[in-house]
């Protein structure tokens, strides 16, 4: 049977090759099918995977691959989560060929993967974080993604933490807590975290309260999205800060606090809503416009 993963892979592989002239196009069906053959516990066999890895941006360039609605939905069927509309010629290939590697051995895959990050430029490691979700044996990444989250590379941090289903299933709350917080840190907007509103948690919103009350204390603003994360597993010092952004807060923050109380089960939630008015923005709108 074929693995849910490979049923991405030519999909993929079809939807670059349809933007690539030939010989590109050729090229790409023909490493999809040699990759798809290989017996990875040979080593020579790794190393053709991290020649052709390397090799696909020679033929499908760093261009918007821009999915048509059609193409989208195809591999939303495929692979629930999988999300393609960020990514580039390039990226999509490589996606590509790494779905379709034999699952057969998932020692001998997991070497292979470490070979390819290993030996990855930077481009090259984005490719191979934005596509965790489509690797076979999917549990076998979580350490990896680990990884990606501590990086000091802030492009290969947000290939893992946004627009990414991966960690939302397979991190734990540890790993999870931490990926989300970095993104405050170094800016990425939350509303692009996959699965952010279902991983709440209280040791989250403890840490992220303490985060307000550094910044507070500092005098340095909060992102307003910070409060997200806060409200569906809002505990009474929660309720207390969110309380305080209502009356303190700018209309961004206010409203940041809106959304945060109406998603919390708190019973002092819907006591401080009364006589607020309706957020007049999301949270994709609060990040931009904060």
């Amino acid at each position: 049977m074929m693995s849910r993963s490979a049923s991405v892979s030519p999909l993929l592989i079809s939807a670059v090759a349809t933007r690539l002239a030939e010989p590109a196009a050729s090229w790409l069906r023909d490493a999809a099918s040699e990759l798809a053959g290989l017996r990875l516990s040979d080593p020579a066999a790794r190393q053709s995977v991290q020649i052709r890895y390397s090799q696909a941006v020679r033929y499908a360039p760093r261009q918007p691959l821009l999915p048509t609605a059609v193409e989208s939905a195809a591999l939303a069927r495929a692979y629930s989560g999988v999300t393609v509309a960020q990514w580039t010629l390039d990226q999509a290939s490589r996606a590509g060929l790494l779905a379709v590697l034999p699952d057969t051995d998932a020692n001998a895959l997991v070497a292979t993967i470490d070979q390819l990050a290993a030996a990855a430029d930077l481009h090259e490691l984005i490719a191979l974080y934005q596509a965790l979700s489509l690797l076979p044996h999917p549990e076998r990444w979580a350490g990896r993604a680990a990884e990606g989250v501590r990086s000091n590379m802030r492009a290969v941090f947000a290939a893992v933490a946004t627009h990414n289903p991966y960690p939302a299933v397979h991190l734990d709350d540890g790993a999870w807590n931490q990926m989300v917080l970095k993104c405050l840190f170094v800016g990425e907007p939350l509303h692009q975290v996959v699965g952010l509103d279902q991983r709440a948690n209280p040791a989250l919103t403890r840490m992220l309260c303490d985060y307000a009350h550094e910044r507070w204390a500092a005098k340095r603003s909060i992102p307003p999205g910070l409060w997200r994360c806060v409200g569906a597993a809002a505990d009474d010092g929660a309720i207390t800060d969110l309380q305080r952004v209502l009356h303190q807060g700018d209309e961004h923050e206010r409203d940041a606090a809106r959304l945060a109380l109406a998603s919390s089960r708190h019973p002092q939630a819907a006591d401080l809503l009364q006589g607020q008015p309706q957020p007049t923005r999301d949270w994709a709108s609060i990040e931009a416009t904060a």
